[in-house]
């Protein structure tokens, strides 16, 4: 506000206090955007907020067990809901190696078997994807190798499936073990790399 001509001080604002506009001066590339662009992003931005908003009340109904009938915004919400409390699935678990690998899994179980010949358990990994992007297993997999690393299990120990609910269609992948044991290979390679250069300043 300015009063006779000067400057009387900053106005507070503390309910937008970490928080981003969307025309944020912190992420400027949106001088650049086309009214076609504009309305693109924001369309992105909606479309996030739902999938945000879907996982919080997929991981609440998981929690207390209360099934779905139907979610017209999303379909694949009802499958994706009533297979994790069908299965015993545990929603927005943390799962931690170091502190250079961790990461919230959607929905996970695991069943621990006694005196298996081959296998020590069963890991069931499920991630509901709310938008339209091709989708990989590979997030999976990180999530199934830092289970290993966390608990003690070798890779070649595990059986398990993983699942991607999208769209209208379930994706689902029994444990490669193989791969596997390669993802979880990587991740000690590349967070000892991390903690060396760390400790040497690199980083």
């Amino acid at each position: 506000m300015l009063s006779n001509g000067r400057f009387a001080g900053f106005r507070s604002h503390p309910r937008l206090e970490g928080t981003h506009a969307f025309l944020s001066p912190s992420s400027p590339s949106w001088l650049r955007y086309t009214p076609e662009k504009l309305i693109e992003r924001i369309r992105t931005a909606q479309a996030a907020a739902l999938g945000t908003e879907l996982h919080e009340t997929a991981s609440r109904n998981i929690k207390r067990g209360i099934k779905l009938l139907e979610c017209p915004e999303c379909p694949i919400i009802v499958n994706y809901v009533n297979d994790a409390i069908d299965l015993g699935m545990t929603p927005e678990q943390m799962l931690f190696y170091t502190i250079n690998c961790y990461g919230t899994a959607d929905t996970v179980s695991y069943e621990e078997y006694v005196d298996h010949e081959q296998y020590d358990g069963f890991l069931r990994a499920h991630d509901l994807k709310t938008g339209t992007s091709k989708v990989s297993m590979d997030q999976l997999y990180v999530y199934a190798a830092v289970f290993c690393l966390e608990y003690g299990i070798k890779p070649f120990r595990l059986a398990g499936e993983l699942r991607i609910y999208q769209g209208d269609t379930v994706l689902v992948e029994a444990i490669q073990r193989d791969y596997l044991s390669q993802v979880y290979s990587t991740i000690r390679h590349f967070d000892e790399i991390l903690y060396d250069h760390r400790m040497g300043g690199s980083i």
